[in-house]
């Protein structure tokens, strides 16, 4: 009675891994392009005497893609640092 109830757990765990892998290959290989580029974006930055501000706006877009990684990022270690107190 134990084992057959360990055994349907380790089945349903094994069962959630493969939809978890599933879904992780679909979004991998059944993912959409985007190519757009804000219409004022573009018509700021054509032309080669605008290198420094296109250099600027590139700055600006990295800083913001990056602060988002980061809040995660201390989130994740916050709460893996309490699984690590409690045990």
């Amino acid at each position: 009675m134990f084992s057959k109830e360990i055994r349907e757990k380790k089945m349903e765990k094994r069962r959630m891994g493969a939809r978890v892998y599933f879904y992780i290959l679909c979004s991998l290989f059944f993912s959409l392009a985007a190519n757009a580029q804000c219409a004022m974006c573009r018509a700021a930055l054509t032309g080669n005497e605008n290198k420094t501000q296109a250099a600027a706006v590139n700055d600006g877009i990295v800083y913001l893609m990056v602060i988002p990684y980061v809040l995660v990022g201390a989130v994740g270690y916050y709460v893996y640092r309490m699984k690590k107190k409690k045990q």
